[in-house]
């Protein structure tokens, strides 16, 4: 097993800094009326993604939807009811969920 150094620490530190750059989450909520998740983002572009593209999210009430927390550093989302979470960086490239997932919903 390899030791984490400082300098890996300081490594991973610059590369969250460079992805937050270009856009984290500030607000995060779920639109039952669009059946679409609404992400606000520091750059302050609001991007709105139907539920049912993103994986872990597609049969879920709207109930668990609506429980979104925003990880600390911004670039994530997470349902704890669901276990689901979003990566905001893959989001922003149109990627929703695994390569199966994805190659099955026909997303890309």
């Amino acid at each position: 097993m390899k030791t984490i150094t400082e300098h890996d620490l300081e490594l991973a530190e610059e590369r969250m800094a460079k992805l937050r750059e270009a856009g984290h989450a500030i607000s995060a909520r779920y639109d039952r009326r669009r059946s679409r998740i609404v992400i606000g983002l520091s750059t302050g572009v609001e991007l709105t993604v139907p539920a049912s593209l993103v994986e872990g999210l597609a049969d879920a009430s709207p109930e668990a939807l609506a429980g979104i927390e925003i990880s600390p550093a911004g670039l994530g989302l997470h349902w704890p009811v669901l276990d689901a979470d979003l990566y905001i960086p893959a989001l922003l490239q149109g990627v929703f969920g695994s390569k199966r997932w994805m190659a099955r919903h026909s997303v890309r």
